[in-house]
């Protein structure tokens, strides 16, 4: 798939959360998921992310904050080291996840603290 919006949104993808992630996310694809990688890269990535209106920090504290709610602990993990890259602090990222707990429920908050310690510490190791 090519279009100005995919080149966009694989360029912003690749920003925020790595080339060498996402290339291994499209490497791992088949041609079951392969659609999904080009959905989410085209209108996630190219069509959302790619506005203008919101800076990337802010649609990452906002990603933060949904993801943590919706209880997906793998994306908000890769989304926390993606803030950080966009400008968001841990303390902001702290603030986030204390709003989530009073909003979405403690239990939401816990775990999203547990794993942001976990993304803090693969960020600071490299990993």
């Amino acid at each position: 798939m090519t279009s100005e919006v995919f080149d966009r949104g694989l360029a912003i993808r690749k920003d925020v959360l790595g080339a060498d992630f996402v290339e291994k996310s499209f490497a791992a694809a088949d041609d079951f998921n392969m659609p999904m990688q080009e959905l989410t890269t085209e209108y996630c990535w190219g069509a959302v992310w790619g506005r203008d209106t919101l800076p990337r920090k802010t649609r990452s504290m906002l990603n933060l904050a949904m993801i943590s709610c919706l209880n997906r602990p793998h994306e908000l993990k890769m989304h926390i080291k993606g803030a950080l890259k966009n400008g968001v602090s841990k303390e902001e990222i702290r603030e986030v996840f204390l709003q989530v707990a009073i909003y979405a429920g403690v239990p939401a908050g816990v775990d999203s603290f547990r794993i942001a310690k976990e993304a803090f510490a693969e960020v600071e190791k490299g990993a």
